[in-house]
């Protein structure tokens, strides 16, 4: 724990002085009670008095004064409070080596069926967007609070060829942010893969907007969570995709999902060995402060989305924590009033 204002806390050294004013209070007190003619009756006083009862509301009072000192010098802690995090983009790969069925009963029902699950952890109040990916990406469903919309959007997924995992992360990125002219084509790709449904209407062009890059990881009102099954075949670099990323604060959460050493699949008429890239997936996570994931089946998988649905939902920080000390200060102070009043018919 820390404080903004640490000198608040010499003011405890006072603590000690009014231990000392009671006990000198309590005796001369004893004094004035000896000094009696008739000392039957004081033994019948001290008989019948309070006893230990009476330094119990001071000792309140005392810890009460103790902790509200301590709220003055506003303490800070990290504590572990609901996320700040209200949009999530799902970046997941719909190419052609997902029908593969190592993961049962097939790597693309496993993460449809994982990805439905998961919307269902997430508190109600955080937006979603879906972005499929192959050779080209596009956004499959802009961000909503609407679970229905999200569902229909996976279920609507077409395995294509090609993976294109830097392009997953900048049309992310630019569903994330409309206003920032993000576009592929600025990192010398072509236009086919937009930031938008494809039957939506064309927006005016966006013109790229200067900004100033922000330490990794500390944008905290979004994320991205990539799941992918391959190694890319065409489109952006994803270490600049994870770089443009970085620049901005947007975490990248990455899940692996099938074979690390590599499998042989067809597809279309093709024949295509596919291989879990493994060494890039973490290097994103690692450039954009998230984790890398690997789910090997399809129960590893729905755990995976759980881990993340839980740590998208809550977050540890550094926050002010006075509040908490003054409030237990204060009840304090009211339950050392209310035992006084109860049991000597005054406030103190």
């Amino acid at each position: 724990m820390v404080f903004q204002w640490p000198e608040m806390l010499w003011a405890l050294a006072v603590l000690p002085l009014l231990v000392w004013a009671y006990w000198a209070i309590l005796r001369r007190r004893a004094r004035q009670t000896l000094a009696l003619s008739d000392l039957s009756l004081v033994r019948e006083a001290l008989a019948a008095g309070p006893g230990w009862r009476r330094h119990v509301p001071p000792a309140l009072m005392l810890v009460a004064l103790a902790l509200l000192l301590v709220a003055g010098a506003r303490p800070m802690a990290r504590v572990t409070l609901p996320s700040s995090q209200k949009t999530l983009i799902l970046a997941m790969d719909v190419s052609g080596s997902m029908r593969a069925t190592d993961v049962k009963p097939s790597r693309i029902v496993a993460a449809q069926s994982a990805a439905k699950k998961f919307l269902e952890t997430l508190p109600r109040d955080v937006k979603v967007g879906i972005v499929a990916f192959a050779g080209a990406a596009q956004v499959a469903q802009l961000p909503t609070l609407n679970r229905e919309d999200l569902v229909t959007a996976i279920d609507r997924f077409q395995l294509q060829r090609g993976t294109a995992t830097g392009n997953s992360i900048v049309i992310s990125l630019a569903t994330l942010f409309p206003q920032a002219g993000i576009e592929l084509q600025q990192m010398g790709q072509p236009a086919r893969s937009t930031a938008r449904p494809l039957d939506a209407p064309a927006a005016p062009e966006a013109k790229p907007r200067e900004f100033t890059p922000v330490p990794p990881g500390s944008y905290t009102s979004a994320a991205i969570i990539m799941l992918t099954d391959g190694q890319r075949t065409t489109g952006v670099d994803p270490l600049e995709a994870a770089k443009m990323a970085a620049d901005r604060g947007v975490r990248v959460y990455t899940v692996g999902i099938g074979t690390v050493d590599g499998e042989t699949i067809g597809f279309e008429g093709w024949s295509m060995r596919v291989r879990l890239d493994e060494d890039t997936l973490k290097k994103i996570a690692l450039q954009t402060q998230a984790d890398y994931f690997y789910a090997g089946t399809a129960e590893n998988l729905t755990a995976v989305y759980e881990k993340l649905g839980n740590r998208l939902s809550v977050e540890t920080r550094e926050t002010e924590v006075s509040g908490l000390f003054a409030l237990a200060g204060a009840l304090l102070v009211l339950l050392a009033a209310g035992l006084s009043l109860l049991w000597f018919r005054r406030v103190f």
